[in-house]
């Protein structure tokens, strides 16, 4: 998603890249990124949290973080019984 959104390089986009000083991205960046990643997923992230992420690994475990949250929150999915025919 960052490759595509931010036009990088698929090997510049690892873990460890910093957000600002390796791939170069701002605070604008960081909200583009933000709402791509609400549109894909439905996930929204939480505004203090995109003013902490530093890293790749930090908008990962964001993510991670939120999708965590959510399986907590939503019960489960009652499964339908087969039926005969």
């Amino acid at each position: 998603m960052m490759k595509e959104l931010f036009e990088l390089e698929a090997e510049r986009v690892q873990p460890e890249a910093k957000l600002i000083d390796d791939l170069e991205l701002d605070s604008l960046d960081a909200i583009d990124l933000a709402v791509k990643v609400e549109e894909t997923t439905g996930l929204a992230f939480d505004e203090t949290k995109i003013r902490q992420m530093r890293t790749v690994s930090d908008v990962i475990d964001a993510i991670e973080a939120i999708v965590a949250a959510r399986r907590i929150s939503m019960p489960h999915a009652a499964v339908a019984a087969p039926t005969e025919s």
